[in-house]
């Protein structure tokens, strides 16, 4: 098992990751998605790191598995705009004004 999490730590790619768990996934919506799977699954693979401390290699890579999956699953059913896991979409753009903000006198 051991090995399997050595790999695991030289993983990079989106679709290594894929590959790793023999998850299927769409090139496509990898391709769009990318960067937002990756920070996504990072989120869920802290939060297994955080809330269960007493797995062993194999669970821990089956929770992992779990993740990627569920990492995947968010950017089939909603945007990265909707997520605003980077800074950029939360951040209001400068010298715009919205339609809200006109009033009328």
């Amino acid at each position: 098992m051991s090995e399997d999490w050595n790999k695991f730590q030289k993983l990079t790619e989106a679709e290594e990751y894929f590959d790793f768990f023999q998850l299927p996934y769409d090139q496509k919506v990898v391709n769009v998605n990318r960067l937002h799977i990756l920070k996504k699954f990072s989120q869920y693979i802290q939060e297994i790191d955080e809330n269960y401390t007493d797995l062993s290699l194999e669970d821990k890579l089956s929770k992992y598995c779990e993740a990627l999956q569920k990492a995947y699953q968010v950017f089939i059913e909603s945007t990265p705009q909707e997520q605003k896991l980077f800074k950029v979409f939360n951040q209001k753009p400068k010298n715009v004004i919205t339609l809200t903000e006109i009033t009328s006198d």
